[in-house]
C-alpha cells in the first residue's frame, strides 16, 4: 500500500479495504498471507486505529480475511477466486451496462476496440 493518497468524499475506510481488494485482485496478496496489523497500518499511513479495524472488519465479514487470534489477520482459501467472482458479478450489473451506453452514444463498435488493427484497438 505504498504511496498513499486519500480521495475526498470517500470514506478512508472504504479506500483502505479498496486497496486490500487491489492487492488481493492483483497477487500481491495471496492465501494465507498476513495482512499488516492494525497499529502498524494506523502508524504508518497516520489514520486512527479504529479506521483500520473497521476496514479489516469489512474484509471478514466478507471472508475474504480471517482473524487468527493472538497471530492477527490472514488472506482465507479462496479469498481470490471468489473476489474476483463477485467483482466480475458487480462489474457486468454495475458498471458495463454505463460503459455499453456510453460507447453507444459516441458510436463506438465494441468488435473494433477489441481489433488490435483498428485505430481504436491496443497496439
Amino acid at each position: 500500500m505504498t504511496g498513499v493518497e486519500w480521495s475526498e468524499g470517500i470514506p478512508i475506510y472504504r479506500q483502505l479495504k479498496e486497496r486490500v481488494i487491489a492487492m488481493l485482485l492483483d497477487g500481491a496478496l495471496k492465501p494465507g498471507d498476513a495482512l499488516p496489523s492494525v497499529r502498524q497500518v494506523a502508524a504508518e499511513y497516520q489514520l486512527n486505529p479504529i479506521t483500520v479495524s473497521r476496514a479489516y472488519q469489512e474484509l471478514v465479514d466478507e471472508q475474504l480475511v480471517e482473524k487468527r487470534r493472538g497471530l492477527g489477520m490472514y488472506v482465507t482459501e479462496g479469498a481470490t477466486a471468489r473476489l474476483r467472482q463477485s467483482e466480475r458479478e458487480r462489474f457486468l450489473r454495475e458498471e458495463w451496462p454505463q460503459v455499453l451506453e456510453r460507447m453507444q452514444r459516441l458510436g463506438l463498435d465494441p468488435a473494433e476496440l477489441l481489433d488490435p488493427q483498428s485505430k481504436w484497438g491496443h497496439k
